[in-house]
């Protein structure tokens, strides 16, 4: 792969590697009870939400000029969006007002999949369980919204800002997918399948 880059930056951004095997350490010593039904519903949910986050992403890059132009089919949009990579303007050029509102919609994202989990089981090693399941869907949801509307990201390597709390936060597309993917993986593989209710 032309351009791979192992490291995300800040430096302890690559720290989240460690989210799967902790969980994977954690669940396989208690299993968390899970039903399929639980987990189809909030995967519902975290794909569902991570196409709204991508919407958003669409409008805040057209905001800021971004995508310049107006697209009036989703073809359009895509092609308005074919040198997204090369002409991306640095995190520092966001006017301050939208990154006020970004680190606050950010902060909202958390909240709200943090109370989905909590409102989906009543133990806190399940609820740990299903934030992650959560959290691993809606990053998926929102790169493959990405990808249908926009056509991006290009490859595993297209460069990405993945937060701005505390400072912003960013990798290749590869790094996220590969511990949305791992995470998953941890939670299908070590939970306890509980009765259907």
């Amino acid at each position: 792969m032309e351009n791979f880059r192992l490291l995300a930056h800040p430096w302890w951004v690559n720290l989240l590697l460690l989210v799967p095997l902790v969980a994977y350490f954690l669940f396989s010593r208690k299993r968390p009870q899970l039903t399929s039904r639980e987990l189809l519903t909030s995967a519902v949910f975290a794909l569902s939400f991570g196409f709204v986050e991508g919407a958003v992403a669409i409008y805040l890059g057209a905001a800021i000029g971004l995508l310049p132009g107006h697209a009036r089919t989703l073809s359009d949009l895509a092609r308005l969006s074919a040198d997204l990579d090369r002409q991306a303007q640095p995190v520092s050029n966001l006017p301050p007002g939208l990154l006020t509102v970004e680190v606050f919609r950010e902060a909202a994202t958390m909240l709200m999949l943090l109370s989905v989990a909590v409102l989906a089981k009543q133990k806190r090693g399940e609820r740990f369980a299903v934030f992650l399941w959560i959290f691993a869907l809606w990053d998926f949801g929102y790169y493959l919204a990405l990808w249908a509307t926009v056509r991006w990201p290009y490859s595993p390597t297209s460069p990405d800002v993945l937060f701005f709390i505390p400072v912003p936060w960013t990798s290749q597309v590869w790094f996220p997918i590969l511990i949305s993917i791992l995470t998953v993986a941890v939670v299908l593989l070590t939970r306890h399948r509980g009765r259907m209710t």
